[in-house]
């Protein structure tokens, strides 16, 4: 019987070692830290064997294959260990794809982005009657419903760690956001690594198959230019600096309104009636029209989903308003690219909170928005020697906070009427929180409890 090895006892291992259970394996799930009492309690019913607080190498290194939870670094002496004996390391995704019948996949990534627009392509085809999951980075684990349920189409939010360990994987329809300097921590601090790992997205595409992605982009369009791609599957680029244009469909915002077409269906959106805004939202909307429409989805029900679409949580999420001042909960941008757009959508004097743990960031294309739309810079860090730094003589006022009620109590005696408080941190949340989560539940929790 094939031995199956698990790393990682989150949403995606347990999701894996369910699976893998039930195909006949020999399923071992194995985590350093502790394992949540609810997937604890699904492995059990299971009856799969884990183990938490340790690694046992000795049974670890008998596997025929592993599979390794996104969160866990290749340096990692587990993941070296099974590499050099030559040990087969694959994600979730990959695992689970060999076992999903007739369904297909749209699958999202880039930098940036990718949350709102996966969400939206879930909610238009769901919308449209269809039989669809929504896993990977968001949602339920992919391998837990393709072990439970039987859709006919999964959408998936992917990650450059699980692109990472997809190697048979095809996307039936790919979407690529954008690609910025991320993670570069998890890269050797080398952006080409990063932007290899992007690129996998399309990996194993042939002619049936859809490639959605932005023509704005400069790393992609360079990535595209170049010969190391296969390019057989059918382009849709979606674009605003440029009118571009594909045999298979394209889309193109003029400012107020795009037009997405996909062989003979297209829609016209005007954005300024979507829930959602600012330009970051108009390539979100347009790659998901393409996305649904190439899917099979009607050009009206993709009109309507996007009208009705609310903004995901902490993405640019309202959090109240009292006293004429504006509190915006963003803590999902986690990049520099991510907060750009959260600057550049910003209309009213702003108190910036930003923060955390640094990924290496370079914060200079921050810079431009900053001087003009940033009155005090709220610095909420353990270690904000980086930012003081960089935004010191950028905008009037910077201010060094080590907590979040610290931080919360700068940036409400720093705006007034007509203000906005914006947490948009730019880093990884690690220093003070569990993810970025619980930093913008925290965050909403003081102005609901401080503020209203």
């Amino acid at each position: 019987m094939k031995k199956i090895v698990v790393l990682g006892g989150g949403i995606s291992g347990y999701g894996s070692a369910v699976l893998a259970k039930k195909q006949g394996f020999d399923v071992f799930l194995t985590d350093a830290g502790k394992v949540a009492e609810r997937y604890a309690t699904v492995l059990n019913e299971w009856g799969i064997e884990w183990e938490q607080g340790q690694h046992t190498m000795e049974r670890i290194l008998l596997a025929d294959e592993v599979i390794k939870s996104p969160g866990i670094p290749e340096k990692a002496a587990v993941v070296q260990a099974l590499r050099e004996q030559g040990t087969p390391i694959i994600s979730e995704m990959e695992f689970a794809a060999r076992y999903m019948g007739k369904a297909r996949t749209i699958c999202i990534t880039g930098s940036n982005g990718k949350t709102t627009t996966t969400s939206l392509i879930y909610k238009i085809m769901r919308d449209a009657g269809m039989n669809v999951a929504l896993g990977g980075n968001i949602g339920e684990s992919f391998a837990y419903q393709v072990a439970t349920c039987q859709a006919d189409w999964y959408v998936l939010e992917l990650s450059s760690f699980q692109l990472d360990g997809m190697y048979d994987f095809r996307a039936d329809v790919a979407v690529l956001m954008n690609i910025t300097p991320d993670h570069l921590d998890r890269y050797g601090y080398c952006f080409q690594n990063y932007v290899d790992s992007k690129m996998r997205i399309i990996r194993n595409q042939h002619s049936l198959n859809y490639f959605i992605y932005s023509a704005d982009d400069e790393v992609i369009a360079a990535e595209l230019s170049s010969d190391k791609h296969s390019l057989r599957m059918r382009q849709l680029p979606f674009a605003a600096r440029a009118a571009v244009a594909s045999g298979a469909g394209d889309a193109f915002y003029d400012g107020e309104e795009f037009t997405a077409t996909v062989g003979k269906k297209s829609v016209t959106i005007d954005c300024r009636k979507m829930q959602i805004a600012g330009l970051h939202n108009a390539y979100n909307a347009m790659a998901a029209a393409l996305a649904t429409l190439a899917a099979g989805v009607e050009a009206e029900q993709v009109a309507r989903s996007i009208y009705d679409f609310c903004p995901v949580e902490h993405r640019l999420e309202p959090a109240g308003e009292k006293d004429g001042v504006k509190w915006i909960n963003d803590s999902k941008a986690t990049n520099v690219d991510s907060v750009w757009y959260a600057l550049e959508s910003m209309t009213r004097p702003t108190v910036w909170i930003a923060g955390g743990t640094d990924k290496g960031n370079d914060y200079s294309p921050l810079k431009e928005f900053a001087r003009k739309k940033v009155k005090c810079l709220v610095c909420m860090g353990l270690d904000n020697e980086k930012l003081v730094r960089e935004f010191t003589d950028v905008v009037p006022q910077v201010i060094s906070c080590s907590s979040l009620d610290e931080a919360m109590r700068a940036a409400r005696a720093a705006a007034v009427e007509g203000d906005v408080v914006l947490l948009s941190p730019a880093c990884a949340s690690f220093d003070l929180f569990k993810n970025y989560e619980q930093r913008g539940e925290l965050f909403k929790q003081w102005v609901k409890e401080n503020v209203l």
